[in-house]
């Protein structure tokens, strides 16, 4: 697809220039775009970090969206909500999202290539499902899809700003007596780089609030809710405050074993629709989780 546009103002980048147009490219895929010589600057190849002069005509070509190298796979799907636009997939515990190496089959994106077929578009490019946000393997819940770029630009930028709503339920370690709020940065760990930290050094901002939900004799049911969403943010920031989430091989102890995995499942999400709309969704506790609650239940305790 061809775009021509002329430069008003002056001072901004070309790739941000590119992306603030109504062409549903991302800022990501345009410096991709101007790498490959897709976009010309008053007829000459320009450069992703050029300043844009008033007057100056930037045409960009566009090819045509290509298929994804990721193999559709027929794999039962949880789907809540679906139109033209997105998804909202109910994630089981033990499914990783997105292909990687050790998990190039049976993915959450395997499963999407099969289940939306022709539905899909490009986004940044190639055809695929636009995973906007992702939860980890042994985390279940809900997450939002993206069919096209309009609707993973929409979604993206809301989580940019947190305007999302996101909440978890999870069950952690310890007795926690009152709702708090951790505000620590969360980065990638200096030795084991699988796993992330709180640091001051190569970090971004997280916040997470806690609710106390139920306690027990050990253990404490907590509703929470991201103000960000880093990576293992949730798991980190209970750990840090000496709470893990139960379960967790990572950053707790792993018990009990028969969780496989942390406790900890996307309840809630919501988030303003590219038709303008707000639209918010819940989902059950998931066999596992109702499992641990009925254990735990000869042993609740007064909050």
């Amino acid at each position: 697809m061809h775009y021509e546009f002329t430069c008003e103002t002056g001072g901004e980048r070309t790739d941000k220039f590119l992306a603030q147009q109504d062409t549903g490219i991302t800022r990501s895929a345009a410096a991709a775009l101007i790498e490959q010589g897709c976009c010309l600057v008053n007829g000459k190849n320009a450069a992703k970090n050029l300043k844009l002069k008033a007057g100056d005509v930037i045409t960009l070509d566009v090819p045509e969206a290509q298929p994804a190298d990721i193999l559709p796979e027929n794999i039962p799907l949880d789907i809540v909500y679906e139109d033209n636009d997105l998804l909202v997939v109910n994630k089981p515990k033990g499914m990783v999202v997105h292909p990687a190496p050790g998990h190039y089959s049976g993915t959450l994106v395997n499963a999407l290539m099969y289940h939306c077929g022709d539905s899909l578009s490009g986004i940044n490019g190639v055809i695929r499902p636009g995973i906007v946000h992702r939860i980890d393997r042994d985390t279940s819940g809900l997450l939002i899809v993206a069919k096209n770029d309009t609707a993973h630009n929409v979604l993206a930028a809301q989580i940019k700003v947190h305007s999302f709503t996101r909440e978890y339920m999870a069950v952690v370690q310890g007795v926690i007596k009152e709702d708090g709020t951790v505000n620590a940065p969360i980065g990638r760990h200096k030795t084991d780089r699988k796993k992330m930290c709180v640091t001051n050094e190569n970090s971004r901002e997280a916040v997470t609030h806690y609710f106390v939900e139920q306690t027990y004799r050990n253990n404490t049911l907590v509703r929470l809710r991201l103000e960000t969403g880093r990576t293992h943010q949730i798991r980190v920031h209970m750990a840090y405050i000496g709470h893990p989430v139960t379960g967790d091989e990572v950053y707790g102890n792993g018990s009990p074993k028969w969780l496989c995995g942390q406790c900890l499942h996307a309840k809630k999400i919501g988030f303003v629709h590219p038709n303008g709309q707000y639209m918010e969704f819940d989902s059950e506790l998931p066999d596992y989780f109702q499992k641990l609650l009925k254990n735990l239940e000869t042993q609740k305790t007064e909050i």
